[in-house]
């Protein structure tokens, strides 16, 4: 499966889930914005996610600061 992640293609021999690749990326517990195919998605529906062969995704991890 070639998934396209920041505008960096990438091969998965297998399909994921939003959750299950945030976990192979090493996001797994950090807190992230994820939008699918130009749709934001809710951190709520990660688990539910399959992605697809050519999604594109913009993942963007929240650092706190001040």
């Amino acid at each position: 499966m070639k998934l396209t992640i920041n505008g960096e293609s990438r091969n998965f021999e297998k399909r994921l889930t939003l959750t299950a690749l945030l976990g192979e990326l090493g996001l797994g517990e950090k807190p992230v914005v994820v939008e699918l195919n130009r749709e934001a998605l809710a951190p709520s529906e990660f688990a539910l996610r399959e992605l697809s062969d050519g999604d594109l995704l913009e993942i963007i991890t929240i650092a706190a600061g001040g």
